[in-house]
């Protein structure tokens, strides 16, 4: 028996197997392109306003360049011409004309009935034999017959008659399904013969070597050689290496913006004639004398000596257009200003990488900084400069004649918890804000996302004493009052309860629900809602839209060490504003698992909540963590369970007339409806055994 190979002459079958390739690929890439997208940028709102800094044009040319990077223009593409493959491969399948293969059957060559007896078989067979015979048959041109047909013709006939009486060829036909017996199979090809026949089959073996010899090594290589570039920050290694020899553990703001500039990325945007074009004019801008500051670009002294000390350069360059991009100095020039605010969104990048090498030492002061940096750079307010200037139209007069001579900066809250007339009369007047814009910046101030800690504690999911090494859970209960707010609600205590759901409530153990108490104390069940993104940094001089994230991480303030590191929240349980603008002062929920210290004892921390994108919107409170002996808490435990006599009982009546205390026989709410508090550290009520909070909170320094 032999193989034949046959290739698809016809065109029927290649046009499926194409169409069945490109669905496989097409469709998950269309799903791709047209899912709902999980950016918390093109989800979250916007604060309302109609505010446009200087150069407003720029900067949406530069965001609006950046998201169409991200509109997947490649992959777009990609979904067109898969659809018009599928779509031409299924108009060849409707349109082409199919040839189906047929079955041997020696009743249909013979021209008999399949109930004809052997004698009427061989009786018929006798007349095709006087028609078909080959010494009888004569070629009719008519037919396009000719001696072969003939003979082939004669042949078939003869071995379809041998299969309806001759025993031995009868058996090959019932078990092969032909008198021959087994035939040769037949492996059909789903490509049209042309492209392995008439001479092309050097360009399939071509098409086959740029594939698997050139295309195919060059996209793994691309792809390995980018994964060892780059760093998981999303910034290349060298330019992490350079950020790793400029650490030090006193760098302040001024210090790692300096450190920013080395980044190998500027390398890219500043290139050839741009690398030092225009760098005089940008030093003797950001050099010259500043209003609020000793120089216009908000630099100190020690900063302009570091930026003077670099070569002329790339380098030199960046830090010039950092300085300016941070002091919102004016250049004069269209290109200059470009290149200042394509400056900022790279800076960013590198902070975060920044970020990452300072966790890995742990010293807490360049882990404040790099957050701090941050805050900057997504703001363009100089280091050590008051946080007013995050509100719009606040320039360097302004600023100076509400803060004074005072050598410390007001926050935007402490500006706007002063009455309003107090506001106006130092912030509204020639040359300084006109009564539209004290408007506009009040307008602005009144949307910010200031969080205020309400509580914050440590428990372990349902145990009442936290031991060593368990799995502790640190809780943050806060609410967003935005700067001014009046006639703020009271917090309802049962939000601060953090409650554990029942072990038989599936639901709530995978999150589908929350447990909480209501307003007669009883445990009940509600559905957990979806996540929500809050509003969008209001940030006019950053190129990018950028959601806020908060990041709480403990420190050890004795050893200046970071104690656990930083947790961050991008999404809130519940909406900061309502539709019309109006806070909801709802309490937010924000939970961090990290491991117990391995001894026990009682452990102060200091909890900071940094926000990375608002100046002056951070926090910093102490909290206790009481951590008891594993022995110990179980002796307690069992105390806790004894119970006392019941009151009907006799024991119950003479404890009674001893003074002692009974057990009611009245049902009771169960025990983790009464002592729900128990469960959590930092209870008022088990001082003594859980870990305390000072949950008076005070912005960070």
């Amino acid at each position: 028996m032999s193989s034949e190979y046959s290739y698809d002459e016809q065109g029927q079958f290649y046009p499926f197997f194409i169409f069945t390739l490109t669905t496989i690929v097409t469709l998950p890439l269309t799903y791709s392109l047209f899912s709902p997208s999980t950016d918390a940028t093109a989800l979250a709102p916007r604060l309302k306003t109609t505010y446009e800094p200087e150069h407003a044009d720029l900067i949406q040319a530069q965001r609006a360049a950046q998201k169409r990077k991200q509109r997947k223009i490649k992959r777009a593409i990609a979904v067109v011409l898969g659809w018009a493959t599928m779509a031409g491969m299924l108009y060849l399948i409707i349109t082409t004309q199919r040839t189906t293969t047929k079955i041997w059957n020696p009743y249909d060559i013979l021209g008999v009935s399949e109930s004809a007896s052997e004698k009427q078989i061989k009786s018929h067979y006798r007349r095709l034999g006087l028609k078909f015979h080959p010494d009888k048959a004569k070629p009719d041109p008519a037919k396009n017959e000719t001696v072969e047909s003939l003979n082939d013709k004669w042949v078939d006939l003869t071995k379809a008659y041998q299969a309806l009486t001759d025993e031995e060829v009868r058996n090959n036909y019932i078990q092969y399904g032909h008198p021959d017996g087994k035939q040769s199979y037949s492996i059909g090809i789903a490509l049209p013969k042309f492209i392995v026949s008439e001479g092309n089959g050097k360009y399939v073996v071509l098409v086959y070597a740029l594939l698997l010899g050139v295309l195919l090594p060059y996209y793994v290589g691309s792809w390995w050689y980018g994964t060892q570039r780059i760093t998981k920050e999303g910034v290349l290694v060298e330019s992490a290496n350079n950020l790793f020899r400029e650490y030090s553990e006193n760098m302040d703001e001024g210090d790692l913006v300096t450190a920013l500039s080395g980044g190998k990325e500027f390398q890219e945007v500043l290139k050839g004639d741009k690398a030092e074009s225009g760098l005089a004019k940008i030093e003797s801008r950001i050099l010259a004398e500043g209003q609020i500051t000793p120089f216009a670009g908000g630099l100190s002294v020690k900063d302009k000596e570091k930026l003077e000390d670099l070569d002329s350069g790339v380098r030199r360059k960046v830090l010039a257009l950092l300085w300016a991009y941070l002091g919102r100095v004016e250049l004069d020039d269209p290109a200059l200003n470009s290149a200042k605010y394509l400056v900022a969104p790279i800076a960013q990048s590198l902070c975060g990488s920044f970020r990452a090498i300072a966790l890995a030492y742990g010293n807490t002061k360049p882990i404040l900084t790099s957050f701090y940096t941050s805050q900057r750079l997504i703001q363009a307010v100089p280091p050590n400069v008051s946080p007013l200037f995050q509100l719009p139209h606040f320039t360097p007069a302004v600023v100076k004649a509400i803060e004074g001579d005072s050598k410390t900066h007001l926050t935007v809250q402490e500006f706007m918890d002063l009455p309003d007339s107090e506001r106006r009369s130092v912030a509204v007047g020639p040359g300084l804000l006109s009564e539209e814009q004290y408007k506009t910046a009040v307008g602005i101030a009144t949307q910010l996302p200031y969080l205020r800690v309400e509580k914050a504690f440590f428990k372990v999911a349902g145990e009442r004493f936290i031991i060593p090494s368990s799995l502790v859970t640190l809780v943050v209960k806060g609410r967003f009052i935005p700067p001014g707010s009046t006639n703020v609600p009271k917090v309802d205590e049962l939000d601060l309860e953090d409650i554990d759901p029942a072990e038989d409530d599936l639901d709530a153990l995978m999150g589908r629900k929350k447990t909480a108490k209501d307003e007669n104390g009883k445990l009940v069940t509600k559905e957990d809602t979806k996540p929500v993104p809050p509003p969008l940094t209001f940030a006019p001089y950053y190129p990018r839209d950028h959601s806020p994230r908060w990041h709480v991480f403990l420190s050890d303030s004795k050893q200046g060490k970071m104690a656990v590191p930083p947790f961050t929240f991008t999404m809130l349980d519940k909406p900061i504003f309502t539709d019309d603008g109006t806070p909801t002062y709802h309490v937010q929920t924000w939970k961090a698992q990290f491991a117990a210290p391995p001894q026990a004892g009682t452990y102060t921390f200091v909890m900071h909540v940094v926000c990375d994108s608002y100046i002056g919107f951070d926090t910093k409170t102490e909290v206790t963590l009481t951590v008891e002996d594993a022995s110990k808490a179980a002796t307690m435990a069992a105390e806790d369970e004894i119970s006392e006599p019941d009151e009907d009982s006799l024991a119950g009546q003479m404890n009674a007339l001893k003074g002692g205390s009974v057990a009611s026989t009245k049902p009771k709410r169960r025990k983790d409806d009464d002592d729900s508090d128990e469960d959590e550290s930092g209870t008022e009520e088990e001082e003594d055994d859980t870990s305390e909070t000072n949950t008076d909170t005070e912005p960070e320094s």
